[in-house]
């Protein structure tokens, strides 16, 4: 029951941040400083503690943030994207990469769970899933790589086949149909 509350606390945490970053944007002032004065939105209530860690530690890697979704995002610069969206994103790419503790497909959930409540566009979702499943698989590969640049020539693959691994690392697909990025028809995601 404890792990229940912990999660729904992250979530309205999430759900906080996205309002920090989504105001700092609009605003174009230094989210870190919007904390620092407490000019969180809804004055009447407390900023959450893992929301401060959130907005704090997208600020501090903003520019890796960015790195990681222009280099993912192909034909959509940051500028581009709906504020909402971008916000949205560097709050997931953020917990995926620096926070240990949240599983990536929880990262991805929350995330597209608050594209649909909050995104930017009709298909803000479906864009923010597209973006973040690339973004894992492209650091599940990088802890491959990081894993057999410590094997031996003796070391046996403990994984699968490498087919299936090179194909869908994650070991399902059901973020890799959605990106309406590639060119390829969008699909219908399981909900």
């Amino acid at each position: 029951m404890a792990a229940k509350g912990k999660m729904h606390e992250r979530t309205l945490a999430r759900e906080s941040a996205l309002a920090l970053l989504y105001s700092s944007d609009i605003t174009e002032s230094d989210v870190a400083k919007i904390v620092d004065e407490g000019a969180y939105p809804a004055d009447d209530l407390d900023l959450p503690v893992y929301a401060e860690a959130l907005v704090r530690g997208v600020a501090a890697h903003r520019d890796e943030i960015d790195g990681y979704l222009s280099t993912t995002s192909e034909n959509w610069a940051l500028g581009r994207m709906p504020v909402v969206d971008r916000g949205i994103l560097r709050l997931a790419t953020y917990e995926m990469v620096f926070v240990e503790d949240v599983p990536v497909s929880v990262t991805i959930n929350e995330a597209v769970e608050l594209a649909k409540r909050y995104g930017g566009e009709d298909d803000s979702s479906r864009f923010v899933n597209g973006i973040l499943g690339r973004i894992a698989r492209r650091l599940e590969k990088g802890a491959e790589a990081v894993a057999d640049a410590g094997r031996t020539d003796g070391d046996v693959e403990a994984s699968g086949s490498s087919a299936e691994s090179a194909d869908d690392p994650a070991g399902d697909s059901a973020c890799s149909d959605a990106s309406p990025l590639d060119g390829t028809p969008e699909t219908a995601i399981a909900e």
